[in-house]
Order: structure tokens, then sequence, then C-alpha cells
């Protein structure tokens, strides 16, 4: 059955048109109706499901990367590189192009420079150790040209820093823009797809940590790779939010060292030795969004309110703060309405899931009340509306990481079973987390496994 079709077509603006004219009615240009032909057919390509070969995935060396990739970078596929400026992107990008070049047997490494000069590129490189033979640069931000050399070239691994700054003149708007990103990274990708060049793109983030440029970006990608921390300290977190090869939300951890980026041998150990000494408003918990669970430390400050109580969070949702306060108020009557509260979970990770419930009040009484926690306590939990707490999923993942790194007092809820070894703490509501908090003291032995409502008698 033959689709039906337009008879004309202007040349200038693409609209169809079922006569000709000798003006186009959309774009107003003079003799630019054209007749529009009929369609070519196309052939397609079926191929059996198990026919298909299985991807190859080549490892960076660096142990953190390959982790939260799921075991590297993978053959034809497409992975975008994003954080805020001056935070590494270039040079984790310049490290891996410098990594696969030693991982591959042959092929070439292209590296396109579409804000910088190849002089700017070649000192990073020599300031990381990264000069490798195979490597070439090209500093340009047309995209034609890019385009041109990759197809020239035909590389292993393509590195483009970055797919914003890419134009190309048969697209309106400036660099940057919506049509010119998106112009780009399409042309970019079915190259890869086509060719099996491992692509790594490197793009923009807004004021509020989000990716710039048109949201189809993320889609024509097959992995979203996050780069976070501050530019003033050495950590930083690798997080994906889009992985089609593995696992996403793995988070690894890295330092910025001369050399680059290094990854960190045990972060849940590394995040907790920063703690010091035990002091009111800090509490350990643990994240299991990826394969790997990863020890946080939550902080909370509370202090008098001059005008309006503010709520402020780094790292946990804001909203997810403002019920918590609220239920600690409705079931502890502690007055937190009259209080700034400030919440953090430090080492610049991101803590999102519900199993820091429990830890974010815990943090937040032991700063109220100014009792600080034995450094060996940890807090897992969800909890509703009604003050009652709740495991959460891979609890025995959670624990099990929590007696590695020596976190063997236990507040969960009731029913969890904790490593040999460990002292566990049930909490079913918040008016037992206030009346068990002051024997989590680190000065205070623990008498007994269980706490249950109802055992004390004595409040704060």
């Amino acid at each position: 059955m033959s689709p039906k079709t337009t008879p004309y077509r202007c040349s200038a603006c693409g609209a169809p048109t079922v006569r000709w004219t000798g003006q186009c009615p959309t774009c107003a240009e003079w003799n630019t109706i054209e007749e529009a032909g009929t369609p070519e057919a196309r052939s397609i390509s079926l191929q059996p499901l198990g026919d298909v070969a299985e991807v190859r995935m080549v490892a960076t060396g660096i142990s953190e990367l390959d982790r939260v990739l799921g075991g590297g970078v993978t053959e034809g596929s497409v992975t975008l590189v994003i954080g805020e400026p001056g935070i590494g992107k270039s040079t984790l990008c310049l490290q891996i192009a410098a990594r696969l070049r030693d991982a591959i047997d042959e092929g070439e490494i292209l590296i396109v420079s579409a804000e910088e000069s190849v002089t700017q590129v070649g000192a990073r490189a020599r300031r990381l150790g990264a000069e490798r033979h195979g490597v070439t640069l090209l500093a340009t931000s047309h995209l034609p040209d890019v385009e041109q050399a990759l197809e020239l070239r035909s590389p292993s691994v393509a590195v483009i820093d970055s797919v914003s700054t890419l134009h190309t003149p048969t697209q309106s708007g400036s660099p940057g823009s919506v049509t010119q990103v998106r112009t780009a990274a399409e042309a970019l990708s079915q190259f890869a797809r086509r060719s099996g060049t491992m692509l790594i793109l490197v793009g923009h983030v807004t004021k509020d940590g989000d990716l710039a440029g048109p949201r189809s970006l993320e889609h024509l990608v097959d992995t979203v790779l996050h780069i976070e921390g501050d530019r003033h300290h050495q950590r930083r977190v690798l997080t994906t939010t889009k992985h089609r090869y593995g696992r996403a939300g793995e988070v690894g951890i890295l330092t910025m060292e001369e050399q680059g980026l290094v990854s960190v041998a045990d972060p849940s150990a590394a995040l907790l030795a920063e703690r010091g000494q035990p002091l009111p408003g800090s509490v350990a918990s643990i994240l299991a969004e990826g394969a790997h669970p990863l020890a946080v430390e939550i902080q909370a400050l509370v202090t008098p309110a001059a005008g309006s109580p503010a709520r402020v969070t780094q790292g946990i949702p804001a909203t997810r703060l403002r019920q918590l306060t609220a239920v600690l108020d409705a079931h502890g009557e502690l007055g937190l309405g009259r209080s700034d509260v400030f919440v953090a979970c430090s080492g610049a990770v991101k803590a999102t899931e519900p199993a820091v419930d429990m830890a974010v009040m815990a943090a937040i009484l032991s700063a109220h009340m100014g009792v600080a926690l034995d450094p060996t306590v940890v807090c897992l939990g969800e909890v509703g509306l009604t003050g009652a707490f709740r495991p959460v999923e891979a609890m025995d993942r959670r624990l099990r990481e929590a007696a590695r790194i020596g976190l063997t007092r236990m507040v969960v809820p009731p029913g969890v079973a904790a490593p040999e070894g460990c002292t566990v703490v049930e909490v079913a509501t918040v008016a037992v987390l206030l009346r068990v908090l002051r024997d989590l003291a680190p000065d205070t032995a623990p008498t007994a496994r269980t706490a249950r409502e109802g055992d004390r008698d004595e409040g704060w």
C-alpha cells in the first residue's frame, strides 16, 4: 500500500503543498516550489535474536569508574559526561582516552576540543601523564568538520568536548541552542552505532544541576555519567542516572590529585574516617541504591529561628526534610517549628532514598538535645506519617557493610536480624527513638539487645 504524498514541496523550508505556486505560502520565498517525487523504498534487515553478538566492554583501569559503568566502556555506545564547570569533566575524559588507548590493540583515539586549543589540551595531557601514540587532536566547533574527521579516521574512541558548543550552518540558532545541540547529538550518535566507535560526549549543566540543552539529549545517549563535587575540594562523586548496559544509580568516589582523578580504594571507610570525635548532630547510615552499599554521615544543626523557621538541606531532598521535621514535632513535641533545621549528607553524596529517614531524625534529635552519639552507631529505616519505622530493601547487605567498617551498634526497625557480633537496638516508633537516644551516647554501654516501646519509663 503506497503512502499518500503531497506532489510539491518547498526547497527552502521543506513545507508541503498540494499545488505549484510562485511563492511559498509558508516561508514566502519565490520560485522554491518543486515536485516532491516518490519516496524511495527502503530495505530492512532482520536478524534472529539468538544470532546477536554480545557487547564488548573495555575497562578503563579507573576502578571506581569501571564499577559505576558495570565493567567499562561499551563498544558502539554513547556516554554523556555532565557536571558543573571546573569539576573535572575534561580531565576525566582525557584520562579515559589514554587508558582506552592502552587497553585496545589497534585503532585510533580522536579527541575533538570545541572549547580549548590543541595547545591547552596537550598541556593538560602532559600534566596528567596521558600522552599516548595513536591519539589525535582536533580543535574545532564546526560539526561538518567533526563528521568529516570521524568518517576519515574511523576511530575506536572519540571524545567530543563539548557537544554543547558544536554548531552547523544548516540549522538555525547559535551554538548551545536546542536545535544545534540536538542536531549534533543525533549525527554523532548515529555514527557511533553505525561504526562501533566508543563515543564520549561532554555536556553542560544548568545552575540547578540539570542537563543543559534539550531533554531529548538524554534519550539519544546510552549512558549519562554525572560528576559532582566541590571544585574547591578534592572529592568527586560519579553517578549514573541512565545506563543501558548495566545498573543505573551506582556511586563511585574519586579524588582530584595532581595526576588527575584517582579512585578511592574503600569509599565507605574513607567517608567515615573524616568524622573525627563524637559530636552532637552526627550519625552514620548506609546507602544501597547501586550494587555496592556506601556508608555516609548525616549531619544536622538545630538553632533558634530569628524569623520564619528555615529548612535547609544538602544532599537530602528538601521536601523530605520538611516531612521528617513535621513527624518529629507531631510525635515528639520538640518545638522544632520555632527552630531552623539544617541537614547535610557529607562527602558530596546525595542521599535520596528513604532508608536514611531514621538517621536524619536521629541527627536532628542529637543536635537539638546536645547528645553526641557513639561513632559505632548506624541508623537504618524508613518512617511513615504515623511515626512508625519500617525496614527498607537490602537491609542484609547494608548491615553487612556497616559491620565491615566497624558500625556495630545498629538502630533498626523491629524484626531485623544483625550480623554476628553486632548489637541491635529495635526502634518501632519516633517515641521510642526519643527514649533510647541517650543510651546511644559513647559513654553508655548497651544494657540490652532490644529496646521496645514501654521498656523505659524515663523521658527527656
